[in-house]
């Protein structure tokens, strides 16, 4: 059974770790960035790469997004015990960065996010949910921002405060239809990655239903799928006490 997360951590001793934050390609790398601010007012080094681009050009796509992860792990020191944690639909590419990353991985947290299939081609968007973004593309097959998917009051509602929200929306790419349409190769190896779950919003609780199946640690802390923009010193609380969790010896 997995125990339950620490929530203090003033005297936590980071070591050399560093947490490689992966925000959907759907919005920016700024929905991790009030997150990177809290974890280095307590000592741990994160790095944000940034996927916006990785929507131009023809596809596939999901070979962009694992380099430009692993680039971004290449600019770090080796030796330094490295854990992705990944939000929304970046969670889906977990097999792929741990194939492309110049070093190992000694961890993953999955945010609000969905999972890879354990075997086979993951899908980057259910059929169903397909039907919907087709009639959203344009006549060139390039969909609008994330958050034009959306009524004003839901994105209100995801985002309640003003200047947050119009700095979210700003930095949003604009992704063609096959982005979705695409499938991620089967890659079993990724299973033994160390991985926990933190969920925010309801969306998600059957992907948490298979963490907790899994025996992975979990957490709950209740929010909208953004929810670490809007609070991110108890986000942060929450994927710390997880890392922990994870770097505990087996018994």
């Amino acid at each position: 059974m997995a125990k339950p997360v620490d929530e203090g951590h003033a005297g936590r001793n980071t070591g050399r770790m560093t947490l490689v934050l992966v925000h959907s390609p759907s919005v920016g790398p700024g929905t991790w960035q009030p997150v990177a601010r809290c974890l280095r007012g307590r000592g741990v080094e994160s790095v944000i790469p940034d996927l916006r681009s990785i929507g131009s050009g023809a596809p596939p796509y999901w070979p962009r997004v694992a380099q430009t992860v692993a680039d971004g792990i290449g600019t770090l020191d080796a030796g330094v015990s490295l854990f992705l944690v990944v939000h929304s639909n970046a969670g889906l590419f977990v097999p792929a960065i741990q194939q492309a990353a110049p070093q190992p991985i000694d961890g993953a947290i999955f945010v609000d996010a969905g999972l890879p299939a354990p075997d086979g081609e993951t899908p980057v968007a259910p059929a169903a949910f397909l039907a919907r973004l087709r009639e959203l593309a344009d006549a060139d097959g390039i969909l609008p921002p994330w958050t034009n998917w959306w009524t004003p009051e839901d994105v209100a509602e995801l985002l309640p405060d003003p200047a947050v929200r119009a700095a979210v929306v700003a930095e949003q790419p604009r992704l063609p239809l096959a982005y979705y349409q695409q499938a991620l190769p089967a890659s079993p190896a990724w299973t033994s990655i160390p991985a926990a779950y933190l969920q925010f919003s309801a969306g998600y609780a059957a992907e948490a239903g298979r963490a907790r199946q899994a025996g992975w640690p979990v957490a709950y802390l209740p929010g909208e799928h953004l929810h670490q923009v809007v609070d991110p010193v108890s986000v942060t609380d929450r994927i710390l006490g997880l890392v922990d969790q994870l770097s505990e010896p087996a018994s």
